[in-house]
């Protein structure tokens, strides 16, 4: 069964906190609840294309799933990681599925969302 976006997006979370865990110093405090508004979302009605949406707080960024381009927005120092996490083998392929399967639900949210 394919990950639903939720789980997606609590995986993204572990990835950048496991990331910046490592490479803090003690001097630079990192404060991990600072991604607990992380979403991931996409929309089948408003795009026309395979997109997904990455938000935290205030700030937003897309890319295309098909070739894991940036298409707008900006998440400041976060995107790296994000960027990092997209490349991972399989992160991709999988938000894909989830695309799919909206598409074929007519973005209707489902068991796999």
């Amino acid at each position: 069964m394919a990950k639903s976006l939720n789980e997606l997006s609590n995986e993204l979370k572990e990835f950048m906190i496991r990331i910046q865990s490592d490479v803090r110093d003690k001097q630079n405090a990192f404060r991990p609840e600072r991604y607990n508004n992380l979403k991931i979302d996409m929309n089948v009605a408003r795009d026309i294309t395979p997109q997904v949406r990455i938000s935290m707080g205030m700030s937003e960024v897309s890319y295309d799933l098909r070739t894991g381009d940036k298409t707008g927005g900006s998440l400041g120092v976060d995107e790296r990681y994000v960027q990092r996490w997209l490349e991972k083998s399989g992160t991709m392929e999988t938000l894909m599925a989830c695309w799919d399967v909206r598409v074929k639900n007519r973005g209707k949210i489902t068991e796999v969302e």
